[in-house]
């Protein structure tokens, strides 16, 4: 084990968290140690600092934990096998990572194996909010120079929305409509624009279709004012359990159903509807087949993310964001990016400096 240490973000319980000098990570065969530059806060990080997270309930995820998935960062550690091309590369990883040796590997589904370890999230895989990460070489992508570290860790979640976007196969002329205006349903809405789709927006509050129509979105609804428009696919990227039959009631028939948002509790749609209707119905889980087609998008400027981060903290202010925090000063965007290698700015609000308890515990 390495003598030297690294500062990382540790989730104990729900709720509970610290900054740990922890041992560094070291290069195993077939590895390789990332420096980490840019960390995105997910969805899915809230629900692990909250507890609601599905696989703690399940056995595939248990605390302590170490988060993070979105991430960008540079090669700066080989283990043994690994080509030493990727030595100081530029990369992001993909977060599933599969046992490669079933079926489903084999076949290129890695993402939905069995048996997959999920980088931050899934089957004691550490996660890159930490200043090192170590990884599979075999997960990595490279990013050209015009993917900076910002884009680099937006590509993950653009992989999951390019996914969407594509699994409702516009064609020219088509409208779509997408449900819930966060950070996966503005990436849908930017892949589905940049492939000539009329593109319309629905969601629940005014600052988060403000801010789509600032994004240049001019067609923004609230659920109880979407126009009678016939929509040829419709993409629900909420957390409402109500909005897959929504989304179900609202599309065209012979239209596209896209589900790729996750609700707490399980969503119904009528089945006699789906058939009646001629729909066609996919789920979008990973977005490991997209990862490479989002890095060009990003990379030629198809599709320009940049708006979506409002703001950039420390690993000692990841803890009030993932309590819902919001940093003084952000912008309007609804991501959240971490840099380990910053310290805590001087000035913070009371309601965002983290509080410490006697044993230095992190709490929320």
């Amino acid at each position: 084990m390495s003598s030297r240490s690294l500062r990382a973000f540790v989730l104990n319980r729900p709720g509970e968290y610290e900054v740990q000098d922890l041992p560094a990570p070291t290069a195993g065969p077939g590895e390789v140690v990332v420096d980490v530059e840019r960390v995105g806060v997910c969805g899915t990080d809230v629900e692990f600092f909250t507890g609601a997270m599905a696989y703690l309930h399940q056995g595939h995820s248990s605390y302590p934990m170490r988060p993070g998935h979105e991430w960008a960062g540079r090669v700066a550690a080989l283990g043994d096998g690994v080509d030493p091309g990727w030595l100081g590369r530029r990369v992001m990883g993909d977060t599933m990572l599969g046992c490669g040796g079933c079926r489903r590997c084999l076949r290129g589904h890695q993402h939905v194996c069995e048996e997959r370890k999920e980088v931050g999230i899934r089957g004691g895989q550490a996660g890159a909010l930490a200043e090192q990460l170590a990884v599979p070489a075999s997960s990595l992508h490279a990013l050209p120079d015009s993917v900076d570290a910002v884009l680099g860790a937006l590509v993950e979640p653009g992989g999951n929305a390019l996914r969407a976007a594509r699994a409702a196969a516009p064609q020219p002329g088509d409208r779509a409509l997408v449900l819930g205006p966060g950070t996966i349903g503005l990436l849908v809405a930017m892949f589905l624009r940049a492939a000539g789709t009329e593109v319309h927006l629905m969601g629940a509050t005014a600052h988060s279709l403000a801010f789509a129509r600032d994004l240049g979105f001019e067609h923004v609804w609230t659920e109880g004012s979407v126009p009678d428009l016939p929509f040829d696919a419709v993409v629900d990227a909420s957390n409402a359990a109500h909005l897959p039959d929504v989304a179900l009631q609202l599309v065209e028939p012979g239209g596209r159903v896209v589900y790729i948002g996750l609700a707490g509790e399980p969503s119904r749609i009528d089945t006699r509807t789906l058939a009646l209707k001629d729909v066609q119905a996919v789920g979008v889980l990973s977005a490991s087949p997209g990862l490479d087609a989002t890095i060009r998008a990003y990379a030629d400027g198809t599709v320009d993310p940049r708006p979506l981060v409002a703001a950039t903290v420390s690993l000692d202010e990841a803890g009030p964001v993932l309590a819902g925090h919001r940093p003084p000063g952000a912008g309007p965007g609804p991501k959240i990016h971490v840099d380990p290698r910053l310290r805590p700015g001087p000035h913070r609000d009371r309601d965002w400096s983290p509080s410490r308890t006697p044993s230095g515990t992190r709490t929320r």
